[in-house]
């Protein structure tokens, strides 16, 4: 056990404090879990009892023991609770959208410089099992060189939600900001900024104020095309990962279980914890020495959240250079500002 933990705080106890970061900060030896703003409800206080259950992010920042504050509040207040932490002298994981727009992040970048804390994306999608079997066929060279590549986030949410931050036009509001993100850090890990972009925001739900609809075309010099695309309005959801090469193809659904898993109450450090089931593996298809083409399953890799909290441990402690980088960042939202 680590005898140098990072006392962590998180802002909010809504689904992505309940399910994507407590479980992960209670269970990693290299963390403590010391508090959670909760407002009303004490639902954090009751699962973890040893916890603080602070009245306001005020009093979180304020708490002079917190190293780590977890920013995964509303979108639009993502800036303003990240330059408060990093002013306390906190070291801050923030959620996406990290920023509106590239000039905010600029300048969250540069206050922690100055001030010698570290400002951290949180991108957990790239620890996603279906993710990491695309980018295993990548490296493995699998179907040669990329020339296609279909990534697509859908869900069907014909109604307007209930969460007012994600359905008013507020900064970083919309689907693009709220999957489109998730979709273009995957696709910037693994070939970097495009030469080109071309970009298609729509709204069809009766009465919505956001973009349900996003499609993203990104251009690289190698001749790669990638198509991002992210709908509230499907049915019938397609395949996360179409990928077509000079060797082959590979298609693989978005099943990663973790969230499920989690939503139901699975801690991490369970060992069934991000495996996918059978059946759900990806197809790659190549040509044999006949030419004739053959499709084989492939295994999706362990799906592992628990990667980015080691990182961000990694990071802080020991002075590694992050996974996601600050210009993988101004990359990203130089393709997500509305005016781009």
């Amino acid at each position: 056990m680590s005898e140098n933990k990072i006392v962590t705080g998180i802002l909010s106890y809504g689904m992505s404090g309940r399910v994507f970061h407590a479980p992960f900060i209670e269970v990693n030896p290299n963390f403590e879990l010391r508090g959670i703003v909760e407002r009303s409800k004490k639902a954090a206080h009751e699962k973890y009892p040893q916890i603080i259950s602070y009245n306001s992010v005020d009093e979180l920042i304020n708490d002079p023991e917190i190293e780590l504050v977890i920013v995964n509040t509303p979108n639009d207040t993502h800036v303003e609770f990240a330059l408060q932490a990093l002013k306390a002298g906190k070291h801050v994981l923030i959620e996406k959208p990290f920023a509106p727009t590239m000039g905010e992040a600029n300048m969250l970048f540069q206050v922690a410089k100055d001030m010698g804390k570290q400002i951290l994306p949180f991108h957990n999608r790239r620890f996603d099992s279906d993710f990491l079997a695309l980018k295993k066929i990548i490296n493995q060279n699998e179907v040669g060189r990329p020339i296609e590549l279909h990534i697509r986030f859908d869900r069907f949410k014909p109604q307007i939600g209930p969460k007012v931050f994600k359905e008013t036009k507020v900064p970083a509001a919309g689907v693009l900001f709220d999957l489109g993100s998730h979709l273009l850090d995957q696709t910037i890990s693994l070939f970097g900024k495009p030469k080109a972009m071309t970009k298609v925001r729509g709204v069809y739900r009766p009465d919505s104020k956001v973009d349900d609809y996003g499609c993203i075309i990104l251009n690289y010099a190698s001749g790669l095309n990638v198509y991002i695309t992210t709908s509230l309005l499907v049915a019938n959801p397609q395949a996360s990962f179409v990928l077509h090469g000079t060797k082959g193809s590979f298609v693989k659904n978005r099943t990663d279980v973790q969230e499920a898993q989690l939503i139901e109450g699975m801690m991490p450090n369970n060992p069934a914890f991000g495996i996918e089931p059978e059946g759900t593996e990806g197809i790659l298809t190549t040509s044999d020495e006949d030419e004739n083409l053959v499709s084989r399953f492939v295994q999706a890799e362990l799906g592992h959240y628990m990667g980015l909290f080691d990182e961000v441990y990694q990071t802080i402690r020991e002075g590694k250079p992050y996974f996601v980088s600050r210009d993988q960042i101004i990359w990203q939202l130089e393709i997500l500002e509305p005016n781009k």
